[in-house]
């Protein structure tokens, strides 16, 4: 049974609350998930050639390699993305939508579509599978009651939403709409212990 109090606040829920975005790629919690994915692996590699590059000066060849496909996937997300991606948030009274824009799905279609083609050509599956894996990830939806965790991040206007290991949304909103949407999902996952 609602309270007064409780009654009054849903007056203030709307049943739906969309917006579109552009996410900066190299700021906030994508450079720091970027920085987790990327830096970790990378960075042990390059310890390891840098440990047998006192034995054998070849290795900077490899550490060279490394730097320079840092460098140019920057330089591809820079020019290609322009350092940010453009998405764009519905949220409901069954749950959380997060698509891709129009324009920037296209976009990704292509640059998918050409991983997928490079692995077919040159016979390596890893450039299949990330081509493919990329492709299914364009729209994501998590259902209110399938939730098991919320992590708000107010001072980056984030909201991070995770439905088990591998169904999460990161609902990026601008300063002028995160509150709406925190007390939005507040509502919606009253559910969640500590939420």
């Amino acid at each position: 049974m609602c309270s007064a109090a409780d009654r009054e606040a849903l007056k203030n829920i709307p049943g739906t609350i969309s917006w579109s975005i552009a996410i900066p790629l190299f700021r906030g919690v994508v450079f720091r998930q970027l920085g987790l994915a990327i830096g970790i692996p990378f960075g042990i590699l390059i310890i390891i050639l840098l440990i047998i590059a006192r034995s054998d000066p070849n290795a900077f060849y490899g550490l060279g390699l490394i730097i320079a496909l840092l460098f140019f996937t920057w330089l591809f997300l820079m020019v290609v993305y322009r350092g940010k991606y453009d998405a764009e948030f519905i949220l409901d009274e069954k749950g959380a939508l997060y698509q891709t824009e129009v324009k920037q799905a296209k976009k990704n279609r292509i640059v998918n579509s050409l991983a997928v083609l490079l692995g077919l050509f040159t016979g390596k599956p890893v450039a299949i599978g990330a081509g493919m894996l990329a492709g299914s990830r364009q729209k994501v939806f998590l259902r209110w009651d399938c939730l098991t965790g919320v992590k708000y991040k107010p001072k980056s206007y984030t909201i991070l939403l995770r439905a088990g290991l591998t169904n999460n949304i990161g609902l990026f909103c601008a300063r002028d709409n995160y509150y709406p949407v925190e007390q939005f999902v507040r509502h919606k996952t009253k559910h969640l212990q500590g939420n």
